[in-house]
């Protein structure tokens, strides 16, 4: 099954300031959602982002904040419980995901949205945790329960599906 850019969103699960240090690859992490971000906004997707108790974790990094249009302040580790689903546009059907962590506020925000009917795309590039192993053990998990494992060119070709796309050389300018 391929994504659909006319039914999808991205949702950015806790990109924070003072995590992003204690993240595996924290760096490659942070880069690839600001990438994922930037693609999303430049082909009009919904771009919504959460923040794990801000006034601990302190906010978003700023360029995250910058493309998202919608930020969900949560305490809960699942956001849904927070009223994410409510952020949707009615349209949306499919939710990419990406962040941190992935086996503790991704997995169980990702495992809720599939339970509620959404097809859900976990981008594995953009992922992270503070260990490997736990990150590794959620990419099982979120398969198993019928999530789909992907990378951001993945996304970013599927969302565009064609080499003539009026914006296929400035996303190509962003993976390259």
């Amino acid at each position: 099954m391929l994504m659909n850019v006319n039914e999808s969103a991205l949702l950015i699960i806790d990109v924070q300031e003072k995590l992003m240090p204690a993240i595996q690859n924290g760096p490659t992490v942070l880069a690839q959602n600001i990438r994922l971000a930037t693609i999303a906004s430049l082909l009009g997707l919904p771009v919504i982002a959460t923040e794990q108790t801000p006034d601990k974790l302190g906010p978003n990094h700023p360029e995250i904040k910058r493309l998202s249009d919608r930020t969900l302040v949560k305490s809960h580790f699942d956001a849904c419980v927070d009223g994410l689903p409510a952020a949707f546009l009615s349209a949306c059907k499919e939710v990419i995901i990406s962040g941190c962590e992935a086996h503790v506020c991704l997995l169980q925000t990702a495992m809720t949205l599939l339970q509620n009917g959404y097809r859900v795309w976990v981008v594995i590039d953009a992922t992270g945790s503070r260990k490997i192993a736990d990150r590794d053990a959620a990419f099982a998990r979120l398969a198993q329960a019928g999530a789909y494992l992907v990378t951001l060119e993945m996304v970013a070709f599927e969302w565009m599906r064609d080499s003539r796309h009026p914006l296929f050389r400035e996303v190509l300018k962003l993976i390259k």
